[in-house]
């Protein structure tokens, strides 16, 4: 992804806030799923930091492009192509888990948003937006046919940012929550064709 002002390339520095922006983002669910990780006298932050800061996985900040707003990092963006035909969903793979990998499995050939967030305190900058047209860019750099992203119901300032954006709802899961406290039901999964 080709990155110039306000956007930059995460860095290790940024694992503190990258947690935050992955929690926020996630709903609190990235928060209830670290504190199950937690060992010893670790809290869930530790975790969340630890996990951001790795040089390999999904969640590292070498995956991540942030928004910067003041001279700080304001946002951030993760995201993945999902291929054309994507893999059966793993036997084993966390009933929590299940019908977001579902709802990503039914936007082939799409970009997708896994990680999309800003600060509270830099909402109604159109950050947000920025950051979206940033996804739009490198999908059509990559020659998808769209992009796509999976939110929860209950999130409706974000929901009406992307379907500012042009996303629209294509599919729906419930949600299973175990004991992760969300006001929502259901995954929603919106897509944004060109």
């Amino acid at each position: 992804m080709q990155l110039a002002a306000p956007f930059r390339p995460a860095r290790l520095s940024d694992a503190e806030r990258l947690a935050e922006l992955v929690n926020f983002a996630g709903e609190g669910m990235p928060l209830y799923l670290w504190e199950g990780m937690a060992e010893g006298d670790e809290t869930a932050w530790d975790v969340g930091r630890k996990r951001a800061a790795r040089e390999e996985g999904s969640f590292s900040y070498r995956n991540a492009a942030i928004i910067e707003h003041d001279g700080q990092a304001a946002g951030c963006l993760i995201g993945y192509p999902i291929p054309e035909a994507p893999e059966p969903i793993a036997p084993d793979l966390p009933a929590m888990f299940v019908p977001l990998q579902e709802l990503e499995d039914l936007a082939p050939a799409t970009w997708h948003v896994n990680i999309l967030a800003v600060m509270t305190e830099c909402r109604g900058l159109g950050l947000g937006t920025e950051l979206l047209a940033l996804v739009d860019a490198n999908a059509r750099g990559l020659g998808l046919g769209g992009v796509s992203l999976i939110v929860s119901d209950g999130n409706t300032g974000a929901r009406r940012l992307y379907e500012r954006c042009g996303y629209a709802e294509t599919a729906t899961r419930p949600m299973v929550k175990d004991d992760w406290s969300n006001p929502g039901h259901n995954w929603l999964l919106l897509v944004k064709r060109f």
